[in-house]
This record gives C-alpha cells, sequence and structure tokens, in this order.
C-alpha cells in the first residue's frame, strides 16, 4: 500500500490515520505526519491516489472523481488495521484526522463500530449519519465561510450525534475559508486559526487516545 508513515522519537505512540484531501498526498499532508510524530504520535498516510497529486481545482477534481469509492476505502480501512497491529502503536483506538474529502471519509469511517475509531478530528466536512454504534467522539472545526460545507449539513450532522449520545465539539473560526489550516493553499491560509485549530487537536486527541 502506498502511504506515508512517522514515528515520534521513541518509536512508539498512539496511532493517528490522516486523510488527506482532494489534493492528494502532498508534501503538506506528509509534514503533518511528522508534526504528529514530534507530539508523540505515530502518524500514517494512505495515498489515496497512489502517488498522483493535484496543484489546481480543477486537477483536484479530476482526481476525486477519478477514484472510485470502494478502491479507496480499502486504502483507508488497510490503513487503519496497519496501525492498530503495529508494535509501535500503544493504543487500542486509533485516531482519524481527515482534511475536506477526507474528513468525509472520517467521519464513515466512525459510524462503523467494527473498525478500531475511537477518536475522529476533522476540518471543514459534515455529514450526517447513523452514529448510534459509534464508539468515538468527535472535534469538527469548520471555517466561517465555506461553500462547500453548508450550515445545513453541519446542522444535520449536530443533530445525528446529539441523537447518538456521541460526544461531540464544533469550532468555527472567524473571518476564515475553507482551506484555513494548510499552509501550502495561501489563498485561504490563516496562521492564527491554523494554531488555534492545531492546539485544539492536541489536546483532543491526548484526551481520546488513551
Amino acid at each position: 500500500m502506498s502511504r506515508y508513515i512517522a514515528f515520534p522519537r521513541s518509536g512508539s505512540g498512539a496511532g493517528v490515520l490522516v486523510l488527506h484531501a482532494c489534493w492528494g498526498l502532498t508534501p503538506f499532508y506528509r509534514e503533518l505526519c511528522d508534526r504528529l510524530a514530534l507530539e508523540d504520535f505515530v502518524a500514517l498516510a494512505p495515498d489515496l491516489y497512489e502517488g498522483r497529486t493535484a496543484a489546481t481545482e480543477e486537477e483536484a477534481r479530476k482526481l476525486r472523481h477519478a477514484k472510485r469509492k470502494e478502491p479507496a476505502l480499502k486504502l483507508i480501512v488497510r490503513g487503519l488495521h496497519e496501525l492498530a497491529k503495529h508494535d509501535g502503536v500503544t493504543t487500542v483506538g486509533i485516531g482519524v484526522l481527515g482534511f475536506s474529502m477526507g474528513g468525509d471519509w472520517a467521519l464513515r469511517l466512525a459510524a462503523h463500530p467494527s473498525l478500531p475509531v475511537s477518536t475522529t478530528v476533522t476540518f471543514y466536512a459534515a455529514r450526517g449519519g447513523d452514529f448510534r454504534k459509534s464508539r468515538s467522539a468527535f472535534l469538527a472545526h469548520f471555517a466561517e465561510t465555506d461553500p462547500w460545507v453548508p450550515t445545513s449539513s453541519i446542522a444535520k450532522m449536530q443533530k445525528s450525534l446529539k441523537s447518538a449520545g456521541r460526544e461531540f465539539s464544533f469550532q468555527t473560526y472567524a473571518g476564515t475559508r475553507h482551506w484555513f489550516f494548510e499552509k501550502d493553499r495561501p489563498e485561504a491560509f490563516d496562521r492564527a486559526a491554523a494554531e488555534l485549530a492545531w492546539t485544539r487537536t492536541m489536546d483532543f486527541l491526548r484526551t481520546h487516545l488513551k
């Protein structure tokens, strides 16, 4: 399986699966895995496009539509199980960190109790669903202005999680747009919001990945 994996200096830690956005497994997401490793997590990012990446929104759209859902799901689940079984992973439950398209996949995974997902963190992703059998806690980061994630979808997701009795936290960042966390998207990157979202993500992962 094509993927990128990063380990803490100690060689072991809690496992986090990183699911990239429609751009593919770009250097930003590899660096994100390295950043997680510096925080004592074992981070694995499956390459859903198998080496291909996009530089423009049009290229990203073509890649996203070209990759069928079934093969992508198999890659994601394979990466999840690789982490869960890895000798360097010290936790039974795995955290999933997903961005946009990857965030949507993360929410799909969290709904399945047969998968070892105990913590789900998403950026710019919202979907309803049946989370009644989920074993995950949820942290969702949203941009204030985001045509890709309508407020109705956020409300639907909130209702689904609340009715399922799941622990969740929704955070919206004033003055931001979709991609505010990605420093390689200068048209939307917001350093202050990104730093705050990172701090909240680290606190959430450390609290729930035990």
